[in-house]
């Protein structure tokens, strides 16, 4: 059986350039980054030079980006970090942050969080596009507010937000505004200064780099407590010996990123409107979700009226197509997606979603293949399905 990877949004394959980078430095400069002697300087000077790279693929200063464990961890330093902790007194008042209900699982629950422990929280919801609108956010603003954290592409339904308008909202304010950029970074163009953010978000693997690793950018002057204490690695922010493997092919996957940015986006979303498309014209009972005219170029969105997402997911895997849900961090959850909710859809039409994500490896041939299989599938469960059937609009 031939197998067709569209969940390109959950993880990307290593790029062959990059795990041919990072053998190098599992096997021959294995040195620790923190050493003085030959070895230690040749694994620091690989570390310097991948933060150059990941500085240049989103207009940053290499000073001002720090490696991580992913994008989670990135995250979570960002929210904690320019929170201050979380500490409030009855001088300053009560902390306040403002994020969107839309954000993935490492935002939303660290914002939460901070509501056990005192600071005050604001979920600025989106439109029925996915968009959220930078006046809600503005308005949102209180003088105690310290910091505002939105996504800049949606895991789930692609949706692209509008950073740089909160940016400027932010500057004038003089507030912190961090973005998870995790599923826009090597897909769209992304630039710290353009954005006008003070902490970025990164990993590696969802750019065709390993997992484990990721990166966050801090704007030079930003207040950032560290999470972790135990060393003066990573400029004081975070502590533990670096991941030099990683690291390294982290810096690989964003120069490559960079070089073939363009090409890459216009390629896979001729590839996405195609299975859209198709999708549209074979299946009925179909709902695009996500505004189309701001979507990041991989990402298709899909509720099919009468199913459940787990059951089409199962069946889809078993005719070798790979695709999900939503975010693969909410897995095995029995809810319905926290995204589409939010946007508007019923219980039963979120449930009944599919995400299609594709990614630099797929073909023209892997999107008929799909298309096959979902026609398929939907068309077999639907012919056993109850409420395909109650919702009068079976063929």
């Amino acid at each position: 059986m031939s197998r067709v990877y569209l969940d390109n949004n959950a993880t990307t394959p290593v790029a062959p350039e990059v795990a041919e980078a990072m053998l190098r430095y599992l096997r021959e400069d294995f040195g620790n980054a923190s050493s003085v002697h030959w070895y230690g300087q040749r694994a620091r000077d690989a570390v310097e030079q991948a933060r150059a790279q990941v500085a240049r693929l989103i207009g940053a200063h290499p000073s001002d980006v720090i490696f991580t464990s992913g994008g989670t961890e990135s995250d979570n330093m960002s929210v904690f970090g320019a929170a201050g902790g979380t500490r409030t007194s009855p001088s300053s008042g009560t902390k306040h942050v403002i994020t969107t209900a839309i954000e993935h699982p490492a935002v939303l629950y660290s914002v939460r969080e901070l509501e056990t422990r005192g600071v005050d929280a604001t979920y600025v919801a989106p439109g029925a596009g996915g968009v959220v609108d930078p006046g809600e956010v503005s308005r949102a603003i209180r003088p105690e507010t310290v910091l505002i954290t939105v996504m800049l592409a949606n895991n789930e339904v692609g949706t692209l937000q509008p950073v740089a308008e909160i940016g400027r909202v932010a500057r004038e304010r003089g507030i912190t505004l961090h973005t998870d950029a995790v599923q826009a970074v090597g897909k769209v163009p992304v630039n710290v200064e353009a954005l006008g953010v003070d902490l970025l978000s990164l990993s590696a693997h969802k750019l065709y780099g390993p997992k484990g690793v990721g990166a966050l950018y801090v704007r030079k002057g930003t207040r950032l407590e560290p999470l972790m204490h135990g060393g003066h690695h990573e400029r004081d922010r975070r502590p533990g010996t670096e991941n030099v493997p990683g690291i390294v092919a982290l810096g690989a996957a964003a120069e490559l990123a960079a070089q073939k940015l363009d090409e890459d986006a216009q390629r896979i979303a001729a590839l996405r409107d195609r299975l859209q498309a198709g999708i549209l014209e074979h299946v009925e009972g179909v709902t695009v979700n996500g505004d189309a005219a701001h979507r990041q170029p991989n990402t298709l969105n899909v509720s099919f009226q009468g199913l459940k997402g787990e059951s089409l997911v199962m069946a889809l895997d078993l005719e070798g197509v790979a695709c999900s849900t939503g975010s693969a961090c909410s897995s095995g959850s029995t809810e319905p997606s926290h995204v589409l909710t939010a946007m508007g859809l019923s219980k039963e039409a979120a449930r009944g979603s599919l995400r299609l994500s594709f990614g630099r490896y797929n073909s023209e041939a892997d999107v008929d293949t799909a298309l096959e299989a979902i026609a398929r599938v939907v068309a077999r469960l639907r012919a056993l399905s109850p409420n395909y059937s109650a919702a009068g609009v079976h063929a």
